[in-house]
Parts: C-alpha cells; sequence; structure tokens
C-alpha cells in the first residue's frame, strides 16, 4: 500500500466542486496517489460521499461547505484545510456550472453566477492558497478550464467567457509563483461523461433544433477527431502528472484533452 501511495503521500490538496463528475474522479484519483484531500463543494451529502470513499479506500480525507465565489467561504476552507493537515500543496480549481442560451436571452443573474464561481472562484480560490504553497517552495495549482476555453460555440456565452479568462488568469498567475517552485497549469476537456455534460442535452437539442437522442453526436462530438465522451478518469491521470516531479517544467500551459477538438 505505501508504495501505491508514493508520490504524493506528503502532499494535502484541496479539489473544488467534487462532490460529482470530474472534480471526484480527481479527488479520488490523488487520494490513491497519496495525497490528503479537502473536497471542497456546495454539496454536502455528494461531498460526504466523495469523502466516505477516500476513507474506504485507506486515503485521508475532509469535506468543506464551499462556495468558491464568495470571500469568506473559501478562506474559511483554505484555513480549514491547512489546519486540518497541516500544510497545503495543490489547489484544483474545479467547480463549475452552465447554463445554454443566446446572448439576447441570457438571464443576467445567470452570468454573474457562472462567471463568479468559474473565474472568480478561481482567483480566490488561488489567492488564498498560494501563500501555503510559497513558504514550502512547492505547490501545484491545477485549474480547469475547457476546450471552451481555447475555442467558442453558440449559445454559452458565460461558460466560455469564464473559461477562456481562467486561461489569462493561468498565465498570470505561472509567471508570478515560478520562482517560488510553484506551477500553475490550465486543463481544457472536451466533452466528459458527467452530469454536468447530461443536463445540457435537452438545452442543446432545443437550440439546435435536433432531437436529444442526437445530441451528442451531431452537436458535441462533431468537432472531435475521437468519436466518444472522454470518461473523468482520463482528465484525473492528467492532473495528477501535473502534480509529480516530472511535470515541474510545466507551467503556464492550457492543456487539451479533447480528443482532437481543438486541432482544427
Amino acid at each position: 500500500m505505501a508504495e501505491d501511495r508514493g508520490r504524493l503521500r506528503d502532499r494535502a490538496a484541496v479539489v473544488t466542486g467534487a462532490a460529482s463528475g470530474l472534480g471526484r474522479a480527481i479527488a479520488l484519483a490523488l487520494a490513491a496517489d497519496g495525497a490528503a484531500i479537502c473536497v471542497a463543494d456546495v454539496d454536502a451529502a455528494g461531498g460526504g460521499q466523495t469523502v466516505e470513499e477516500i476513507l474506504q479506500a485507506s486515503g485521508r480525507a475532509m469535506f468543506a461547505q464551499t462556495d468558491v465565489s464568495d470571500v469568506a467561504s473559501v478562506r474559511r476552507m483554505i484555513d480549514e484545510t491547512a489546519g486540518a493537515f497541516g500544510r497545503l500543496d495543490i489547489m484544483v480549481n474545479n467547480a463549475g456550472l452552465q447554463h445554454v442560451a443566446p446572448v439576447i436571452e441570457f438571464p443576467e443573474e445567470r452570468w454573474a453566477r457562472l462567471v463568479g464561481v468559474m473565474l472568480t472562484g478561481t482567483f480566490l480560490c488561488t489567492k488564498y492558497a498560494l501563500p501555503h504553497m510559497i513558504r514550502r517552495s512547492w505547490g501545484r495549482v491545477i485549474n480547469i478550464s475547457s476546450g471552451h476555453g481555447l475555442v467558442g460555440s453558440p449559445f454559452k456565452s458565460a461558460y466560455v467567457s469564464a473559461k477562456h479568462g481562467i486561461v489569462g488568469f493561468t498565465k498570470v498567475a505561472a509567471w508570478e509563483v515560478a520562482q517560488h517552485g510553484v506551477t500553475v497549469n490550465a486543463i481544457c476537456p472536451g466533452y466528459v461523461r458527467t452530469p454536468l455534460v447530461e443536463r445540457q442535452i435537452g438545452d442543446q437539442a432545443r437550440m439546435f433544433g435536433v432531437p436529444e437522442s442526437e445530441v451528442v453526436g451531431k452537436i458535441m462530438l462533431e468537432a472531435q477527431a475521437v468519436k466518444r465522451l472522454l470518461e473523468p478518469s482520463e482528465v484525473a491521470s492528467l492532473a495528477v502528472y501535473l502534480c509529480s516531479d516530472g511535470a515541474q517544467g510545466i507551467t503556464g500551459a492550457a492543456l487539451p484533452i479533447d480528443g482532437g477538438w481543438t486541432a482544427r
């Protein structure tokens, strides 16, 4: 067991949005490599399930109910994590949500919520996590952007704007902390088999005027060379690699894992 949990056994990580989907997969993968995990999410029931799964596998985990768009909530979560584990080495900014609508019909409150969670949340969590990393001269910040952080699609103005912003923020932060042994990178997945993607199918069908049964093939995967949804474990494997010593020279990067979508 010690050998299986070798590379990150002395590290502590926060993963936001880890109650389900991609965040859950990343939290489990980091825990399997030995890291202690703070599961940060607004969903207490789902977050508790992720924690329980890590504990059942002999890992170390805690839950912090967190609204990443709220500064007090983020500061409390960071403080609780550092207090529980004695350190904070890895920050995975994954929390996200989606709304599908034309620009002229996009509700202002939904715009503010999406940008607040994904872009402001990434800024706040990074801001308050970095001092812990700088003190130890080692750290990893992994921002979950999207293929939509590199290209655009209709009817997703807030999501695409936030994800593009995450890529820009990643570049700035990487330059600021490189001398402290901290790397900052963005992962840009294509469509992943998660609840977030599944919940879009009905809206996409209405926006594009196609049956729901055709949305995945005709809308989501049309631009991909690899005609399948990604599995959360594939993206989680890339996150674990970015935390390894072998990735210490990678920083400020926006790394696509998208079945060839952005290669066009």
